[in-house]
């Protein structure tokens, strides 16, 4: 995740990571909250099914998404 972008978007692999840039400043956790609502919509599952399950504090994050298999995630996501 590369916060403090001009907007929020996909940009694609980087390695074996997917690369989000997000708007908001990593500061009191809003980049990691816009994250979290901008995957969801584009997911199009609620946002409590998306979870941040490590790398809270850093760029590279793992996260969880309940009842979404990573194919369909990527699919839904526009990652080929």
């Amino acid at each position: 995740m590369q916060p403090r972008a001009s907007r929020t978007e996909i940009v694609g692999w980087h390695g074996d990571a997917i690369k989000v840039r997000v708007a908001a400043p990593p500061v009191g956790g809003a980049a990691n909250e816009e994250l979290l609502r901008f995957l969801a919509k584009r997911l199009a599952v609620p946002v409590t099914r998306v979870r941040l399950a490590a790398g809270s504090t850093g760029r590279r994050k793992r996260l969880e998404i309940a009842g979404l298999d990573t194919a369909t995630a990527l699919d839904r996501l526009g990652i080929p």
